[in-house]
């Protein structure tokens, strides 16, 4: 039986349900900070600072005490985008049923909403990856300039090597692809997949099923890693000292930008065990945050550089000192001139996602916001007399962060 109108209260419902189901990326990374930003007591603003926790050397034997001082890491999580959909109604079409009504107006809108802030939340965390994995194990000696399809679960593999190596949790693990690499993993690997475990799961977008300690998910909104143009890549090289522990900031001895996002290694720098220090086979990875263009092109690099104390991430086949970095060859992966749609591994808490209360405008019975899952909606409606409409704006505020970018990596191949 038909609704007589349908309320506000009613769509705001229907279209939170709709979020969530289609929330593929953005429903699967740490959600626990949405709480600071509540009406009743989010009064931090739209920044939340996230503290990533201190790191110490190792002490042998009963010597004299070496006390450290505390590092103290923070990490910023900004909620401060706001995006939306508008419709409008009228009066026959919101006597409709509740479910007719959903799937002719709601479905659409939120599908529209949610996947342009999936895309965009997915786009910026695989950016501030810098692990990645490729069929052949990464050791990267010279540049990446042919790829082969990711097809099999060996660069799945690799990645979940790369985030073990970085101490990621062994549960909550996560595989973001598009469809092409889900058709070539799953066609060559059928018997390995079995039905996820995780319930509440099995009603979100995506969701294919679970090898190799991961949840696999298709998702035709992959970032397209770009690639630079240039021929001359094999030239490139640091020209500067890294004479700062926790150096970000690096000079190029080239005049073209490398895009953001883009990943690369340094010839003779070898990545290390997080807590023991001791040298993986692996060259360490970096992705650029952003690059200057001048003389000589100055990058902004994540993860920060540390070539010794508690914190220290590099291991150099060179003499340690403050220039052991300088003239070293940068190895790019890729092709040039050609862009690559990048799948992501990570674990739950690699990255968060969080939104905030909008303020309830006007009159209540036309304004409501609810929250489902930690998803806080907006819906807000006014009439026009005029022409018997009603007119519907969905709102939602939003921000994310890369909070232990180590414990994801991403898949590169061809069409990957």
């Amino acid at each position: 039986m038909a609704n007589t109108l349908l309320t506000i209260d009613m769509i705001t419902r229907e279209s939170l349900r709709l979020a969530h189901e289609k929330a593929t990326f953005i429903g699967t990374i740490n959600r626990q900070f949405d709480s600071s930003f509540g009406a009743a007591d989010g009064k931090i603003g739209d920044t939340l600072r996230i503290r990533i926790p201190s790191e110490y050397t190792y002490r042998t034997g009963s010597r004299v005490m070496d006390v450290q001082d505390s590092e103290q890491v923070s990490t910023a999580l900004v909620v401060a985008t706001q995006a939306g959909v508008d419709m409008r109604f009228n009066s026959r079409e919101l006597a409709l049923d509740l479910d007719e009504f959903s799937k002719l107006h709601l479905e659409p809108a939120m599908a529209n909403l949610i996947s342009n802030i999936d895309a965009t939340v997915l786009q910026g965390c695989t950016q501030a990856t810098y692990n990645w994995a490729t069929n052949a194990y990464p050791l990267l000696t010279t540049n990446v300039t042919t790829m082969s399809d990711v097809s099999s679960l060996t660069a799945p593999g690799w990645a979940r090597t790369r985030m073990n190596q970085s101490l990621a949790p062994k549960g909550d693990r996560r595989i973001q692809v598009n469809s092409e690499v889900m058709n070539r993993i799953v066609g060559g690997t059928a018997a390995y997949f079995n039905p996820s475990g995780a319930i509440s799961e099995q009603y979100r977008e995506g969701l294919v099923a679970r090898t190799a300690m991961a949840d696999y998910y298709e998702n035709e909104r992959v970032w397209n890693m770009p690639h630079v143009s240039s021929v001359l890549v094999s030239s490139w090289q640091l020209a500067g000292f890294i004479t700062t522990l926790g150096t970000q900031t690096v000079a190029v001895s080239t005049t073209q930008q490398l895009p953001v996002g883009m990943v690369f290694t340094l010839a003779g720098i070898y990545d290390c065990h997080p807590e023991t220090k001791a040298q993986f086979a692996a060259a360490k990875q970096f992705t650029v945050v952003s690059s200057v263009f001048a003389a000589t092109t100055t990058l902004t690099i994540s993860p920060p550089i540390y070539i010794s104390g508690p914190r220290q991430n590099v291991k150099s086949v060179y003499t340690a000192s403050s220039v052991e970095l300088s003239s070293r060859k940068i190895h790019l992966a890729g092709t040039t001139s050609v862009s690559f749609p990048t799948g992501l591994m990570y674990h739950r808490d690699a990255f968060t996602f969080a939104t905030a209360d909008l303020p309830l405008m006007g009159s209540s019975e036309k304004c409501v916001r609810r929250m489902y899952d930690g998803l806080s909606l907006r819906v807000w409606q006014d009439s026009d007399i005029r022409n018997d409409e009603l007119l519907t704006r969905i709102d939602i505020l939003y921000g994310y962060a890369a909070i232990r970018p180590a414990w994801a990596c991403r898949l590169i191949g061809t069409g990957s």
